[in-house]
């Protein structure tokens, strides 16, 4: 592979060569030390080969003492398709001015990637890099990256740190979110420990307080389970911070009432496919916008980045197709009805419980009625049962109903 590319790029010739002996020409070409390559015999007086665009000139001497016949091919390589240019100067000069806006062109931005990001949208970041001035078509060689990083932490208090990195005409941005510090626990005001949803005590774990209920003790929303009152007796009580775990069963009973009919779509196979390019920030349509959205249609689009060896420019080629339908109201399988209901009671109910225990068990029913049909999820969990509330305070438990 490097010596066909080496060949190519010195040039190179395919000779067709017809002699009465020839291996007189084979002679020459050792004695001379001219290299060939790709001998191929067409019959006993005539073969093809290729040789190098300097040996040729040097062979095309010797053979006049010969009794043969030297006819080209092919030329190929390099210098002569250089050659081939020379009569055509607004090719030549288009390459040359291609060439050389690619290297120009290379020292722009025309690429912003970013990555790091989780919760922050990316068109955050992307208007935070704008305001500081990093933008598609911006010299790179000329951002300063600490004062970059210095105003978008500013402008997004969500970020804990960033950093721009210019590769060619690629921007890429490393981002890293900033941590929420959690809540701290203010053990010296006084309150008590109750429940925050009716339950059965399972354990009961009293870091401060004087524990209100025992294990296997059914609670009620809103009971005392752990109090900050201590009796001191004789002294009278002394007022603390109600501290610790009660952890119980509870029961959760969803129910969700949906339609068994649908509104469908039947695609009438029809299609439009719309065009056009983006340059930058700015896009050139290739289609008039009346009446292109009428009707109801389903829009894929999709987005190809221009390239030039390698290089992305700030070129993309954009194509919308839009497949038109119609709705009608079609009947619903019961049995998928309830599989996709169940998961979303599933869904809501890890939502109310994940932030204070688990789910241990669970099963969904459902119930015909008409065209309606009830799909019902009962649960059992493991999770903790109290909720703080100030002693001098009162406002009642906040908790998810059952």
């Amino acid at each position: 592979m490097l010596r066909e590319i080496i060949n190519r790029l010195r040039g190179q010739v395919r000779l067709r060569v017809r002699c009465p002996y020839p291996e007189r020409v084979l002679n020459v070409c050792s004695a001379r030390n001219l290299a060939f390559w790709d001998l191929t015999w067409e019959d006993a007086e005539t073969f093809t080969c290729r040789i190098s665009r300097k040996d040729f000139h040097l062979l095309r001497q010797a053979a006049e003492k010969l009794d043969c016949r030297l006819e080209v091919v092919g030329r190929e390589g390099v210098p002569y398709a250089l050659a081939r240019l020379r009569r055509r100067q607004a090719l030549a000069v288009g390459s040359i001015v291609c060439g050389m806006a690619l290297v120009i062109g290379s020292f722009f931005i025309w690429d912003i990637q970013i990555t790091g990001n989780e919760t922050v949208p990316k068109e955050a970041i992307l208007q935070a890099l704008e305001h500081n001035g990093v933008t598609l078509g911006r010299f790179g060689m000329s951002l300063d990256g600490e004062d970059i990083r210095n105003h978008v932490l500013l402008e997004l208090p969500a970020l804990s740190w960033i950093n721009v990195n210019v590769s060619g005409c690629r921007a890429k941005v490393e981002v890293r979110e900033r941590r929420p510090a959690p809540a701290l626990l203010d053990r010296r005001e006084p309150c008590n420990l109750v429940a925050r949803r009716d339950g059965l005590v399972l354990r009961v774990q009293a870091l401060g307080g004087t524990a209100a209920v025992l294990r296997g003790m059914s609670v009620t929303r809103g009971q005392l389970l752990i109090s900050g009152v201590e009796d001191t007796a004789p002294y009278g009580a002394r007022l603390t911070a109600g501290l610790g775990r009660v952890e119980g069963r509870t029961w959760y009973t969803l129910t969700a009432n949906v339609p068994l009919t649908e509104a469908a779509k039947r695609y009438t196979g029809e299609e439009k496919r719309l065009r056009s390019l983006i340059f930058g920030t700015r896009r050139i349509k290739f289609f008039s916008n009346s009446s292109i959205d009428a009707g109801k249609c389903d829009k894929m689009t999709v987005r190809t980045p221009v390239c030039v060896f390698g290089l992305p420019l700030p070129v993309t080629l954009e194509t919308e197709t839009l497949r038109f339908y119609e709705t009608e109201i079609v009947a619903c399988d019961p049995a998928q009805r309830q599989a996709e209901t169940g998961a979303v009671l599933e869904q809501y109910l890890h939502s109310l419980v994940d932030a204070y225990g688990t789910v241990t068990a669970a099963q969904v029913s459902s119930r015909v009625r008409g065209d309606v049909l009830t799909v019902t999820l009962t649960a059992e969990c493991r999770e903790e049962l109290g909720t703080r509330v100030p002693i001098y305070t009162t406002e009642e438990p906040g908790g998810a109903p059952g």
